[in-house]
């Protein structure tokens, strides 16, 4: 027999597949605006707000169900979960519109030489992988996809700091170069982990075991 609180936290899983979708679509169009140098501050700004919306919706619920229903242990560790994963979508938002300011402000990497724009593209693709991944083992409850976000987040970790080093010991690169691109890949990095965070989450939705996939 269905209970209540399935419905509800059923009702939450829906909402966050929906949010995970929109925050694929959000960090995408950002990203692709900054490779190619286009604008679209405007439109991720309105894409970002309505993440922010939706991850208010998940809060209310949340405290909805709590306050409506009698949860068991496993009923609370799904709710908690489910809250602490709109915060992570939400956050995918705020720094895809991070990224579009930078765009905007820095001329995002029209400063930058051909090997830097390689690089760059290819750690954002490596980011979209990862909150693609997120997404998808949201909507399946899957943990063995979720464990598999390990490997490419050591990845841009390492991509990441290696950048900086290279920053770090290259004179001849622009200084809107330099800020640009330190700052995309800061926001790259932090994308990812919270791209892990929702995959932990998965896991502990799952199975009720809090596992590191860092």
């Amino acid at each position: 027999m269905t209970r209540l609180i399935d419905i509800g936290l059923e009702e939450q899983s829906v909402l966050l597949t929906r949010m995970g979708e929109l925050t694929y679509q959000t960090l995408s169009l950002s990203i692709k605006a900054y490779l190619e140098g286009s604008t679209s501050l405007g439109h991720v700004r309105e894409m970002s707000d309505n993440l922010m919306v939706m991850a208010s919706k998940v809060e209310d619920r949340t405290f909805e169900l709590i306050a409506r229903f009698q949860p068991v242990a496993s009923d609370l560790r799904a709710i908690k979960s489910y809250m602490k994963i709109g915060y992570d979508f939400a956050r995918y938002g705020r720094y895809a519109l991070d990224i579009s300011y930078i765009n905007d402000q820095v001329d995002g990497l029209k400063k930058c030489d051909s090997n830097m724009k390689a690089f760059i593209e290819e750690m954002s693709e490596k980011v979209l992988q990862m909150v693609k991944i997120s997404v998808d083992a949201l909507r399946k409850h899957d943990v063995e996809l979720a464990s598999t976000i390990s490997q490419t987040e050591r990845e841009v970790d390492q991509m990441y700091h290696t950048h900086l080093k290279n920053l770090i010991t290259d004179k001849q690169t622009s200084n809107k170069c330099v800020i640009s691109s330190a700052l995309m890949t800061r926001y790259l990095e932090r994308i990812a982990d919270h791209a892990v965070y929702v995959c932990e989450s998965i896991t502990y939705i799952v199975t009720g075991e809090k596992n590191s996939l860092r």
